[in-house]
């Protein structure tokens, strides 16, 4: 009777045992679960961060490279304007330049012109040929103008410039009012824009 108590107990007992190993298995596998969901859901909050990270440097990125490419567009835009400005006026120093030469040239014939016409207006009986003569000179006038050569005007009763003028002589001045002034034009300046082309030769009183 007490072996059969003895085995009674000890079946239990290995029962027993058996079931808390059961339950220990089964507590151990929840927590292996749980450890395995917690690692998973810490590798994709760190891969999250990562895309996160990269997306923000390649942002970042394209405004650097954004930034770069308008300053090369304003350096070349100012460069451009810089060099056309200096361009075209290369192109209009050229052209005066070129005329300039020329019109110069014509100035001595001009003046020839001018002392023929003065001979014909003192001869008697050449109303025609001095007509003649005025037309063909003021017209010359014009087209000289037109290039931008034009005289010097209102010379006497001024102030001698030297920046324009060449002063070949003094006299007395006939006034108070005439002393350092221009009394007399020997020969006319003329003027290329805002440039002396000849300077007028004038007379002056002291």
């Amino acid at each position: 009777m007490a072996e059969k108590d003895n085995l009674s107990r000890e079946n239990m007992n290995k029962e027993k045992l058996a079931a808390e190993e059961q339950v220990e298995a089964q507590d151990q596998e929840i927590n292996n679960d749980k450890s395995a969901e917690n690692q998973e859901a810490s590798s994709e909050q760190v891969k999250g961060e990562n895309g996160s990270s990269e997306e923000l440097s390649v942002e970042q990125k394209l405004q650097a490279e954004n930034q770069e490419l308008k300053d090369k567009y304003l350096r070349l835009y100012s460069e451009f304007e810089n060099y056309r400005r200096r361009t075209s006026k290369e192109r209009l120093d050229l052209i005066k330049t070129a005329s300039e030469g020329v019109l110069k040239d014509l100035i001595p014939a001009v003046d020839d012109f001018e002392r023929a016409i003065k001979a014909e207006e003192k001869a008697e009986g050449n109303e025609k040929s001095l007509e003649g003569s005025l037309l063909i000179y003021n017209k010359l006038i014009k087209i000289l103008e037109s290039k931008g050569l034009v005289p010097m005007k209102d010379l006497i009763g001024n102030n001698f410039d030297a920046d324009t003028q060449e002063a070949i002589t003094q006299i007395p001045a006939p006034s108070e009012e005439m002393k350092g002034k221009v009394i007399d034009v020997v020969e006319k300046g003329y003027m290329l824009g805002d440039k002396v082309v000849r300077y007028a030769k004038v007379v002056i009183g002291s």
